[in-house]
């Protein structure tokens, strides 16, 4: 088996942390399958407590192997609450659809989600540096980072790049129809999924695009859905 094929088929230990306690048959700690809603996944929230005031701050990401980077300016209060070594708690979530049961009581939804728990620490290395930004771009939109200019180093020094190990991760996944009480079946009601999925309409051009530049295939058949 390649370290690939390995990395792939890792089982992750739930922690006391990462175990999934409510619902746990729906709980998933196979790599592959966190790694999955991270990559089709745009935005994260991050949690963290400040002098007893928590905050939960959205923000995009991007995933290197085990590693999870975030970034922004050094200014953010986010980061530097963060570079200082402060635990954290990031959560991505995709929503699949809306469950119609035959009561109000059933109704729910079909969602992949991921938690994730640890310490982010700051990126120093600028070649991990440089590869975090190049996967920040690429999670967005595969194929742009080839046809930009790439970042100046002043750029570089006023960008602050955490890396967050994806350790004691968990996620969660609810498929299928709905859960009815059994009475509830004969009722003449209609149920079933309303199928929910991240879409991209007609790319709008830039006001001041030059002429003759044409659309990119990887903007024109753009897509979050990945294979699953």
């Amino acid at each position: 088996m390649s370290s690939l094929e390995h990395e792939m088929s890792e089982e992750l230990t739930a922690t006391q942390r990462s175990t999934v306690k409510r619902l746990p048959q729906r709980a998933e700690y196979e790599r592959q399958v966190i790694y999955q809603i991270l990559d089709e996944g745009l935005v994260c929230h991050v949690g963290f407590v400040v002098d007893g005031q928590p905050f939960v701050i959205p923000t995009a990401y991007g995933r290197v192997g085990d590693k999870l980077y975030i970034h922004g300016s050094p200014a953010s209060r986010m980061l530097r609450s963060l570079s200082n070594g402060i635990e954290v708690c990031v959560t991505v979530t995709l929503l699949d659809g809306l469950v119609l049961a035959r009561s109000a009581f059933h109704h729910s939804m079909n969602y992949r989600s991921v938690v994730i728990f640890g310490t982010a620490i700051i990126v120093e290395n600028p070649e991990e540096k440089l590869e975090a930004l190049l996967a920040f771009t690429e999670h967005v939109i595969p194929g742009r980072w080839a046809e930009v200019r790439s970042p100046s180093r002043q750029e570089l020094q006023g960008t602050l790049v955490l890396s967050l190990p994806l350790n004691e991760v968990s996620a969660k996944v609810r498929t299928g129809d709905p859960n009815d009480d059994e009475a509830d079946y004969d009722l003449p009601v209609w149920a079933g999924v309303v199928p929910l999925q991240l879409t991209a309409a007609a790319p709008i051009a830039d006001s001041r695009l030059q002429p003759g530049i044409s659309l990119p295939a990887y903007v024109q058949n753009y897509t979050r859905v990945c294979d699953r």
